[in-house]
């Protein structure tokens, strides 16, 4: 079985054909500026019809979805039921349900005969406790409008609490993990013994630590205030809280890249210092509270561009853990290359970094639901 695996971006397309049950990648691409002047493509269409057309022969494509509410929490054959709650739930998901919504649309044009599967991000957090999915508020918010903690990345997760255990020479079911997914977007999860039991998001991919561009966990009196006081209206808000906080908002530096910050704090700059330790506080501080959730903890594992590319965040982020059994190896963690142990081998919790591979995941989660493999 061959099954296409597009990760689709606001005007970017990244591909993978992945051949079960061997695994192998059989190829692999990008577009760029999709729908913009001079760009790779006029529109998602003309793009998914050159990608189907370069990649040959596939037998389905594997998406890499968001948000459909509480119904659609695993891995689901895509039909006009599934893409309602897409849409119904675009508005906790702005810069992922709507492209994805286009992309299925243009695939069902371009080869209607081509089964599509949607590989939900939450379906990874399904195992976590009721306890520490529901929110303080009216239970008929949570039954008739699913408001709950759902939390996203569980594609990286997943493949964390698969790698992780094979890296240290351990089984999964007796490790109790803490996932550092640390990038644009970021988040955490504590994985028990191959399990998620929390996650830093919530409802949505807004929520949890703070990322580039959003806010992280935020008290909702204070956007209340400033929708009175500033006069916006709910799109206005939700534009501000998409655009214009996280990293970037503390900072004052557009994009906020942990790149940029760390080059500008290296300069003095002290809101990009803050904004530096901002972000490796709630990491720090997200550690001991999912180490008491899981009664102890065994290792930690930073993946993502920044917890696998940066030295210096993973440093602060681990700093004054000792007392759980954190410490860190200075020249494997800013020389060395690759998956690799940044602990001291004799360590009581080992500190990792980790490669993540969301599209094998969702290649795998496909193949599975259509009998190709097992996931």
């Amino acid at each position: 079985m061959r099954v296409l695996v597009p990760n689709l971006g606001s005007t970017s397309l990244k591909f993978q054909v992945f051949e079960f049950p061997s695994e192998s990648v059989l190829a692999k691409g990008w577009m760029e500026r999709i729908g913009q002047p001079g760009g790779d493509a006029p529109g998602y269409r003309e793009a998914l019809g050159r990608t189907l057309a370069q990649v040959g022969s596939v037998d389905a494509v594997g998406l890499k979805a968001v948000h459909a509410g509480p119904r659609f929490r695993g891995t689901f054959r895509v039909d006009d039921e599934f893409l309602a709650a897409l849409g119904e739930y675009e508005p906790a998901a702005p810069l992922h349900n709507g492209i994805y919504q286009t992309g299925i649309e243009a695939f069902r044009e371009l080869r209607p005969e081509l089964p599509l599967v949607a590989v939900m991000e939450p379906g990874f957090h399904r195992t976590m406790p009721e306890y520490a999915s529901t929110y303080g508020v009216p239970a008929a918010w949570a039954e008739e409008h699913g408001v709950r903690k759902y939390g996203f990345h569980g594609a990286s997760h997943r493949f964390i609490s698969r790698r992780a255990p094979e890296v240290l020479g351990r089984k999964a079911s007796e490790l109790r993990l803490i996932s550092c997914h640390l990038g644009g977007s970021s988040s955490m999860c504590a994985i028990d013994r191959g399990r998620s039991v929390d996650v830093t998001m919530g409802f949505s991919p807004q929520s949890g630590l703070e990322n580039a561009t959003r806010h992280g966990d935020l008290d909702p009196f204070a956007v209340l205030f400033l929708m009175d006081r500033m006069g916006w209206s709910t799109a206005e808000a939700r534009e501000q809280l998409l655009a214009s906080g996280g990293l970037a908002g503390i900072s004052g530096i557009r994009g906020g890249d942990v790149r940029d910050l760390e080059s500008a704090a290296a300069q003095g700059d002290e809101r990009a210092e803050l904004a530096l330790s901002v972000f490796a506080y709630e990491v720090r501080k997200t550690i001991g509270a999912f180490a008491a959730a899981m009664g102890g903890l065994d290792a930690i594992s930073f993946t993502g561009g920044i917890g696998e590319n940066s030295a210096s965040l993973r440093a602060r982020a681990l700093q004054g853990l000792d007392f759980l059994g954190v410490s860190l190896d200075a020249e494997a963690n800013e020389k060395g290359k690759g998956d690799r142990l940044i602990s001291p081998p004799d360590a009581a919790v080992s500190a990792l970094v980790l490669a993540t591979n969301e599209e094998l995941i969702v290649a795998r989660e496909t193949a599975a639901l259509l009998g190709g493999t097992t996931a």
